[in-house]
């Protein structure tokens, strides 16, 4: 039986995690003391449930509500350094072993830090946690759909820029609908023009055509959430009778889906645990994985995602292996970098723990 304390200690793979939304609560009051900034509460429970509530109460407008209060304390670079060491402390005390953290660095300038600033004091505090924990990390720069494309085609510069100190990747989040990425085309166009890596958000609140717009028009190399995909899709039970052009294509092509079920049942942007399409897609061989999000306001952890997945999908430990890989492969460092984490640590690590604990399958 794989119980919790078994999926803790296995190897992980993280590859959608925003820094604004798994910051440390005791931090979040700490700091918000020093820069005389109000918060809903002080006491360390009540606060943790406040930033909570959105999910629980599956409320997009109060799950969104809650990053006002992260980016708050988040504008120094003193702040943002720590906060970034505490994350991959953090992921390191889940046993995951690679992970890319994203932020949006516009966000972080109401202090006066510019963008550039705000990026390094995050691979400042990255590289720190790194040289403790030995967890190898990534940093990816967001752009928001509701600002301006100029300023989106200045994080993209930024993130090629920041290309040799840390960042793997550029992404573009926030809310879509009304928000088409093809918007922000000439950021998108910078980035693969300086063979760069994108991610998108995509067919989370909005349909097909924003995942459709993601990959043949932005290039996106992964999609982040694309829990809409199965509109493109006759099913029943778990069985995929019938693919559209886009199923198919994603599919044919490998084109990996980072999957947050904890989120996407907070957000709406699917009913319930029972209903999310992760499974099915995982059982029909798309190149899909498990990630947290925002593990603050998700109330969540990767070994929780996974707890989840094996308690409303039955997935084995031989499962768990699988998307781990599925994820390492899918991330956004050189080849060999990804071979030698699958067949040094993830391997290794998964067979450990088979033989630790007895399991056959």
């Amino acid at each position: 039986m794989l119980t919790s304390a078994i999926i803790r200690q296995l190897p992980k793979v993280e590859l959608h995690d925003h820094l604004d939304g798994g910051v440390r609560v005791g931090t979040i009051i700490e700091l918000a003391n020093e820069y005389g900034i109000a918060l809903p509460s002080t006491d360390p429970k009540a606060l943790h449930e406040w930033f909570a509530r959105g999910g629980k109460q599956k409320s997009l407008t109060l799950y969104l509500q809650a990053f006002s209060v992260t980016t708050s304390v988040m504008q120094t670079r003193e702040a943002l350094k720590r906060i970034a060491f505490e994350a991959v402390e953090d992921l390191a005390e889940d046993h995951v072993r690679y992970a890319e953290i994203r932020f949006a660095p516009n966000l972080h300038t109401a202090r006066g830090l510019t963008m550039e600033e705000s990026v390094q004091a995050v691979l400042d505090g990255l590289d720190q946690g790194t040289r403790k924990t030995g967890i190898p990390i990534g940093l990816i720069l967001c752009a928001m759909r509701s600002q301006s494309p100029a300023i989106s085609l200045e994080v993209a510069r930024l993130a090629v820029a920041f290309a040799d100190r840390g960042v793997v990747g550029f992404d573009l989040a926030g809310d879509e609908a009304g928000n088409p990425p093809k918007k922000h085309l000439d950021a998108f166009q910078f980035i693969r023009s300086k063979n760069f890596n994108i991610t998108l958000h995509a067919g989370e609140a909005f349909g097909l055509e924003s995942i459709w717009q993601a990959v043949q028009i932005c290039g996106s190399h992964r999609i982040g959430h694309g829990v809409r995909l199965v509109e493109d899709m006759t099913i029943e039970g778990s069985k995929i009778l019938e693919k559209g052009s886009l199923a198919n294509y994603i599919l044919d092509r490998r084109i990996p889906m980072e999957m947050c079920l904890s989120s996407n049942v907070g957000t709406g942007a699917v009913a319930s645990l029972s209903g999310h399409p992760f499974p099915t897609l995982f059982r029909n061989r798309f190149r899909v994985f498990l990630c947290v999000d925002n593990r603050l306001m998700s109330d969540t952890t990767l070994s929780k995602e996974m707890e989840l997945a094996v308690e409303y999908y039955n997935l084995t430990i031989r499962d768990l292996e699988k998307i781990t890989i599925n994820a390492m492969k899918s991330a956004f460092i050189h080849h060999e970098e990804r071979l030698k984490i699958i067949y040094d640590v993830i391997k290794p690590g998964y067979a450990l723990i088979r033989k630790q604990y007895g399991f056959l399958d």
